[in-house]
């Protein structure tokens, strides 16, 4: 049975199984490459707290970066998806072509504006005299690959709407184990330390890229990467970033977010604040990659079947989705509230790291259960083109809620107003988006 049709015709539960296990390993892959990097940053010798520390004034910057891979990425894919679902194979080359052309372009002019902006971004985004350094060491290689690191995000996004979530998965593994090996051997064989992360990390992206390219030139795709389609379209970069607008806004917001509470971390607690904030950052990376996964699972089974018509099809998705994403977050959020110490010794024992570390995962992440829904929800709007609802909802919990309470709260309660802000955040968007859903339920009924 072709690849497209499964979509219209197989029994949801195969399907999203099919397609959301293999995203999911691909995500947690993805959250890999940079928890990997905390890890082994947080082991170095003597520095590693403020080792972390530094990485964490960075942590806005690499959200940017994601977000623009998830512009591209992801508003390629949903519209090569519903493409694909009206039978037009030759628009989808198109949509992929151009968007490989958007990766390169905006990967050129982050690299040129990070690298001649830096020290000023990093000292804004929260950097003091003892971690600059750090900071710079790390993101200097970073910046320098970023056409690698949309390439490889995007890229990989675009294989799953193409109709094998396998080799999706197969290249997001390589790069992941490549990027562990060269980690160790970067690090503490080189002893290149906090630098040594960031070649790993890099080298390993451009291993991934090159594999998927492969893939789409000589590979066994079902649409090819031809030259003749490596010509902007303005209609289709409209269609793309229209699309793939929601998701990049949530990072955006994130990465403000991040800046924000690391300078509240700064004022109201210490260096060791912020480094504390990238260890809960990369804890519950762990836990809602999986979450984009089911989401990127299930993006091309609904956007395929929503663009067929068969909204019934749709709908089922969505409760699946919300049902495996929920189970996935509640024994998350059992293991943190349980073993804290436990979770963040993972990256760093230091004892002073521990005691704020400790608190502040256990409050920022208290609402964790109720995230999976929420996530799962804003994906469904976007994943069948209704972009004012899901970019409502994507900046609801990073932008409408979040960062006012992180301004807010810490005037009351010190450092731990930044752990509250994310609880609060999460409860109230999780109950509007609620009512989202419900309204949209009712309508596929109807």
């Amino acid at each position: 049975m072709n690849r497209q049709k499964i979509l219209g015709e197989e029994p949801i539960q195969k399907l999203l199984l099919q397609y959301s296990i293999p995203a999911i390993i691909g995500m947690l892959v993805n959250a890999l490459y940079n928890v990997v990097d905390r890890i082994f940053i947080g082991k170095i010798p003597d520095i590693g707290p403020l080792a972390l520390t530094g990485v964490g004034v960075t942590m806005p910057i690499m959200t940017m970066i994601l977000g623009v891979s998830m512009l591209v990425g992801i508003g390629a894919t949903t519209s090569i998806s519903l493409t694909l679902g009206s039978g037009n194979k030759k628009d989808g080359e198109s949509i992929l072509g151009n968007a490989v052309v958007l990766m390169v372009l905006m990967g050129i002019i982050l690299t040129v504006i990070g690298l001649l902006l830096r020290n000023k971004i990093l000292i804004l985004f929260g950097a003091s005299e003892n971690t600059l350094y750090y900071a710079t060491e790390y993101i200097n290689i970073i910046l320098v690959g970023t056409i690698f690191s949309i390439s490889s995000f995007a890229l990989n996004a675009t294989i799953r709407a193409d109709g094998n979530p396998k080799m999706a998965a197969a290249t997001m593994a390589l790069g992941c184990i490549v990027n562990i090996v060269f980690d160790y051997v970067f690090i503490f064989i080189f002893n290149l330390g906090i630098k040594g992360a960031a070649v790993a990390t890099v080298l390993a992206q451009v291993i991934s890229t090159l594999v998927m390219v492969y893939y789409y030139t000589k590979g066994s795709s079902n649409l090819k990467l031809k030259i003749q389609n490596l010509k902007l379209d303005i209609s289709i970069v409209k269609r793309i970033f229209a699309i793939g607008f929601a998701p990049f806004a949530m990072q955006i917001a994130a990465s403000a977010v991040q800046i924000i509470a690391n300078n509240s971390l700064k004022a109201y607690g210490n260096d060791l604040s912020i480094g504390a904030m990238a260890v809960i950052s990369s804890v519950s990376l762990i836990f809602l990659m999986p979450i984009f996964g089911i989401n990127q699972g299930s993006q091309p089974i609904i956007g395929y079947n929503y663009g067929a018509k068969k909204y019934k099809r749709t709908k089922l998705t969505l409760k699946y989705a919300i049902v495996a994403a929920t189970i996935i977050v509640c024994i998350g959020a059992v293991v943190i509230q349980l073993f804290p110490e436990k979770v963040i010794s993972i990256f760093n024992s230091d004892e002073s790291l521990l005691k704020i570390g400790v608190t502040g995962i256990r409050v920022y992440l208290f609402m964790l259960p109720l995230l999976g829904f929420q996530v799962v929800g804003s994906n469904y709007f976007q994943s069948i083109g209704k972009v004012k609802i899901a970019t409502f909802l994507s900046l609801l919990r990073q932008v409408i809620l979040l960062i006012p309470f992180t301004l807010i709260l810490p005037r009351f309660f010190g450092v731990n107003g930044v752990w509250l802000a994310g609880a609060f955040s999460d409860f109230i968007a999780s109950m509007i988006t609620g009512i989202f859903i419900i309204r949209e339920f009712r309508r596929v009924e109807n």
